[in-house]
């Protein structure tokens, strides 16, 4: 909206001091031209902002003008501004809302303690893309249009369609009850009621989203971490899992791990490749996580898992085998 984006330039020249249109424009993720209009439009309002000509100008504010928000300490702002580092924002598709309020926090504070907090802030990371044993670990991508619906959803309390597609299954559509939202190293989860059951959704899987008039049949309150917590568990000690055998190639060593429900035992072998003892789910999750890998990894048991792999490649191979 226009009116937030107004907001965030002048958050940006108090900020900041001095900026050019490119740098305002690369920050509010618009071109030029709109920021220039943007100018004018403030001109026109009142706000004190003048151009500076010459190499070093650009767009600052009359010294002394202060925007009005007010309430927060330092320790407050502080908290605000290294709860901003995490990702759930960015998963949950909050990223643009989280860097206007940060804007706004620290303009809150006092002169004295400004750089102070923002400084502080900026010697902390929290959860961050790579660590020092694996490789980035990208996140999900979810469409604007989607987790707009499961946000309106989640927050007002309504029932919510979702067109879903399970791992080695057609899409299909089901109605549940939004209970809350959970991130995890990147990954958004939407946790729910269907039918009476408790449901966990990963958002990358829904490909569309509808926000229903009805009223959602939930708990008035909810501890998402304890409920969090109570899913995981049962996850991964449901009766159907199995164990599983196998080699894979180093490069695609952490997309393996990051579907399988435990790794057990872990060896390099004299050909390079890993051999790996892992759990997952059910037959099923088995077979589709090393379909996902191709000829990067290899089953080694149980059989009847090789010779599902066996039946799903011949059938692939007799599909585009050269016509005569």
């Amino acid at each position: 909206m226009r009116a937030d984006r107004l907001v965030a330039l002048v958050l940006l020249l108090r900020r900041h001091g001095r900026m050019t249109a490119t740098a305002l424009a690369r920050e509010l993720e618009v071109s030029t031209r709109t920021v220039l209009r943007d100018i004018e439009a403030l001109s026109a309002a009142g706000v004190p902002v003048y151009a500076e000509r010459g190499r070093h100008g650009g767009f600052a504010l009359l010294p002394g003008f202060r925007t009005e928000l007010t309430g927060l300490n330092r320790d407050e702002a502080l908290a605000l501004l290294v709860a901003g580092s995490r990702r759930g924002a960015q998963a949950f598709g909050l990223g643009s809302a989280l860097a206007s309020a940060m804007l706004k926090v620290v303009d809150a504070l006092p002169d004295g303690h400004r750089d102070t907090a923002a400084g502080a802030a900026e010697r902390l990371l929290i959860e961050p893309e790579t660590d020092l044993l694996a490789r980035r670990m990208p996140m999900d991508e979810v469409p604007d249009a989607v987790m707009a619906a499961v946000l309106g959803a989640v927050f007002a309390g309504r029932r919510l369609r979702l067109h879903y597609a399970t791992p080695g299954r057609e899409p299909s559509w089901r109605t549940v009850d939004p209970i809350g939202l959970v991130t995890v190293r990147g990954r958004g989860y939407l946790l729910a009621i269907r039918s009476g059951e408790d449901r966990t959704y990963r958002l990358s899987r829904v490909l569309a989203a509808e926000e229903l008039d009805e009223p959602a049949e939930r708990p008035e309150r909810v501890d998402l971490d304890r409920a969090w917590q109570e899913r995981s568990t049962r996850f991964r000690h449901g009766d159907d899992q199995v164990t599983v055998e196998l080699r894979v190639h180093p490069e695609r060593r952490e997309e393996l791990v990051g579907t399988a429900l435990a790794v057990h035992a872990e060896e390099t072998g004299a050909d390079g490749w890993l051999r790996l003892l892992v759990s997952f789910q059910d037959r099923r999750h088995a077979v589709w996580a090393l379909w996902q890998l191709a000829a990067a990894a290899e089953a080694l048991s149980p059989q009847w898992l090789r010779d599902d792999l066996h039946a799903r490649a011949t059938a692939i191979a007799t599909r585009y085998e050269p016509k005569p």
